[in-house]
């Protein structure tokens, strides 16, 4: 199964993280199948960008976002 979840990337003690679809069964850092958006944390206020068009593409074929990322959709009224 597909999941759309966060992917870290950044220095040490530096968290940005990117908004990915890629299989549940995959370590958190592992290849992705598309990249859907971004999310930096250490701004004020948090800075979430996410492709809209793309993130409903793959709520349509099946991608089940997690916990995290629903709650971004949610503000984003997406979901």
């Amino acid at each position: 199964m597909l999941r759309i979840r966060l992917n870290r990337v950044g220095k040490k003690k530096q968290p940005f993280y990117r908004i990915v679809v890629m299989d549940q069964r995959k370590a958190r850092n592992a290849d992705y199948v598309e990249v859907v958006g971004h999310y930096d944390p250490r701004r004020q206020p948090a800075s979430i960008n996410l492709k809209a068009e793309r993130v409903q593409y793959w709520l349509g074929q099946g991608a089940q976002p997690t916990e995290t990322v629903r709650s971004f959709l949610r503000r984003q009224k997406l979901v």
